[in-house]
């Protein structure tokens, strides 16, 4: 991640426009993200005040983000973190998340090189088979438990009325079947 020696400014307007002074172009929420992305720093200061608000942008990016369904805060870890503010321990929670992301984010290609070595060089796409394996298993198992005429009614509902006849064709069939073979079995005693 290629840095700069200075930060870039962004200014915030009162219309809620964001404008980048290096490049001299309006950018948005997301055009910030990819710079964070891409390792670059900036500062955002209202336009106004010269307050500088790069905390409040950067939760506001982070929050789009959970908005669109890329969720990667947990909700346990959002409602503790909600939970320090205002205790004696937020002083400190700053600086520790702070140390703790820094040493996760030194270790991460020790962490993928791992995934990789264990996983036969396919990394996460195994543990991603497999969870679809279990859900569809999950999926099949919860099936077996729901009454007939709910199946009957979902799979009318998905087109498979067709299936549905043939199964209880077959169902017929096997009951006839079932039924000569117990006369045999009696005839014969």
């Amino acid at each position: 991640m290629a840095k700069t020696q200075e930060p870039v400014t962004i200014k915030k307007y009162a219309n809620r426009r964001l404008y980048n002074t290096g490049t001299s172009t309006y950018v948005t929420l997301e055009d910030l993200a990819v710079m964070v992305k891409d390792g670059e720093d900036f500062v955002v200061y209202d336009a106004k005040t010269s307050e500088d608000i790069t905390r409040s942008v950067l939760t506001q990016i982070i929050f789009e983000q959970e908005n669109k369904g890329q969720n990667l805060l947990p909700i346990t870890f959002l409602r503790q973190v909600i939970r320090f503010y205002g205790d004696s321990m937020q002083l400190l929670l700053p600086r520790y998340l702070e140390v703790s992301i820094d040493s996760f984010t030194r270790e991460q290609e020790k962490y993928r090189e791992q995934m990789s070595k264990s996983f036969g060089g396919t990394g996460f796409n195994l543990i991603e088979d497999q969870v679809r394996r279990n859900m569809e298993m999950f999926e099949r198992t919860f099936a077996m438990f729901l009454p007939f005429a709910q199946k009957e009614a979902m799979a009318e509902a998905a087109g498979g009325g067709e299936d549905i006849d043939e199964l209880k064709r077959q169902v017929t069939e096997i009951q006839k079947r079932l039924e000569r073979l117990a006369d045999r079995s009696s005839d014969k005693t």
